[in-house]
């Protein structure tokens, strides 16, 4: 919606002059043109306006009739001069005059207002713009305008510094929109109602739905606290170098000390599969002691932050349904799906540990442990629906309940498998959604649920780039400062 509002079509004027100018569209303008004799080879709207605007400053009754133009000029300025400012900016508009002030510096609020009916539009239509109905779900549309929103946002933000004023005014008042879905997702609860002659009735009153009521105002609050962390970097001791051409030290220190090598420039940094990304750069002698510190600060603070949207994200996930296009595509066996090795340690040890049979294993990358998250996440629900199948296809915490003295395999499995798949997601914060989410999310259809995961989510995306660019700068401090140790005699 962030759409740049510096110019002013001016298709209206060629439209007017085509019709015989733009100022004889009305009775009044009609008079001015009598009044000016006729002698009009050129449409008010070419005139400047500074001719306008130095004469409503001060209204005389004596105008100078010495050029052709001053006669429509002046009674345009006197038209203008008696009006309110509204009209005076209708009058503008007719004239096809821009008014400049307002046009370089504010969009008027009925273009807000009909980008916002174009995005309520696109949500009603499901992404499908033909209208054909083949779009998706309200909650689908709505997750995926989120997660756009985002994008658009944050998408480009690579630094530690505030977020611009016109991203942060489109990020708060687009959310604002999604968001007031959920004042209208409510539950029935039975309520006593007092009647005007004393009779007490029994009546179903609405009230906000609990996980809504309990997660959105905490997703708001963390929100709020992850947009005060960018503001609070106004002013830092730190900036930023791109493609390895600018300066490492400080600005005032000479070139030949400042620049940097190809070497430390590798150093400098942490992934070097993403190269592109703009280096933080700290003073010769490091960051100070308050600087570091603050950073520290703020680092555990967002860091907070993203588990809070982590447990969010995970809670809303495993209260969603398990699509059937997920189970129908489960392999036969969860030793299938975990394999042998992994299969007889899970099955075969008296206590087990997730943390040791981790170790174990040859996980190297973030894609083997995505693969391995989504091995494990398949043969648990394998040995869940063995184990519910045989007491009789009960949900799972009931199974879990029934065999808690028992001796069920399956339900022994099951347990493991979901150890390991918490321990992989605690061992890789970074991982990407598994086959199932994803799954999850596409199939969705509660409109509440989809608001809170895509919200969750993207703050969680957001609270772990703020980390990452914290541990970045903290990384160069910790760079600088031992190089600057090495060459001290």
């Amino acid at each position: 919606m962030d759409r740049d509002s510096s110019s002013v079509s001016d298709g209206s004027s060629e439209a007017g002059g085509e019709r015989g100018g733009g100022c004889c569209s009305s009775p009044s303008t009609r008079s001015l043109v009598d009044a000016a004799g006729g002698n009009l080879s050129r449409t008010v709207s070419d005139v400047s306006t500074s001719a306008f605007s130095e004469q409503c400053s001060s209204v005389s009754v004596d105008v100078d009739h010495s050029g052709p133009f001053e006669p429509t000029a002046a009674a345009v300025a006197k038209l203008i001069a008696r009006s309110s400012p509204a009209s005076a900016a209708e009058s503008l508009r007719r004239l096809s005059i821009k008014p400049r002030a307002d046009v370089l510096d504010r969009r008027s609020t009925d273009d807000e207002l009909e980008l916002v009916k174009e995005r309520f539009s696109k949500l009603l239509l499901g992404e499908d713009m033909s209208g054909g109905g083949k779009g998706v779900c309200t909650a689908v549309a709505i997750s995926n305008a989120i997660t756009n929103l985002y994008a658009t946002v944050f998408g480009s933000c690579h630094k530690l510094e505030p977020l611009p004023a016109g991203k942060k005014a489109m990020w708060t008042r687009e959310m604002d929109c999604l968001l007031s879905v959920c004042d209208y997702i409510v539950e029935f609860y039975p309520s006593t109602q007092t009647l005007p002659d004393g009779t007490k009735v029994e009546v179903m009153a609405t009230r906000p739905r609990s996980d809504i009521y309990i997660n959105l105002p905490a997703l708001e609050k963390l929100d709020a606290m992850l947009i005060d962390i960018l503001d609070s970097f106004q002013k830092a001791e730190f900036w930023y170098a791109d493609a390895g051409t600018r300066s490492f030290g400080s600005v005032t220190s000479s070139s030949s000390s400042r620049t940097m090598s190809s070497s430390f420039r590798r150093s400098a940094h942490r992934n070097e599969d993403k190269w592109w990304l703009p280096v933080p750069c700290v003073p010769d002698a490091g960051l100070t002691d308050k600087a570091r510190k603050d950073l520290q600060k703020r680092r555990d603070c967002a860091n907070q932050i993203h588990k809070a949207a982590v447990a969010i994200n995970s809670g809303v996930l495993s209260d969603m349904e398990v699509p059937e296009s997920f189970m129908a595509v489960l392999p036969k066996s969860g030793r299938a799906s975990v394999g042998d090795s992994v299969y007889r340690v899970m099955l075969g040890a008296d206590k087990f540990s997730p943390e040791f049979l981790l170790d174990t294993l040859d996980i190297s990358s973030e894609h083997d442990a995505l693969a391995m998250a989504d091995r494990v996440e398949a043969a648990m629900y394998v040995w869940r629906r063995k184990a519910s199948g045989s007491h009789g296809k009960l949900p799972w915490s009931k199974v879990k309940e029934i065999a808690a003295d028992g001796d069920d395999k399956n339900v022994t499995l099951a347990n493991r498998a979901e150890s390991l798949l918490l321990c992989i997601k605690h061992r890789f914060p970074g991982l990407s959604q598994t086959t199932l989410d994803t799954s999850k999310i596409q199939f969705n259809k509660d409109v509440g649920q989809a608001i809170l995961e895509s919200y969750s989510r993207v703050l969680e995306s957001l609270a772990f780039n703020i980390v990452s660019w914290i541990d970045d700068v903290l990384f160069v401090d910790r760079s600088i400062r031992k190089l600057g140790d090495n060459l001290k005699p």
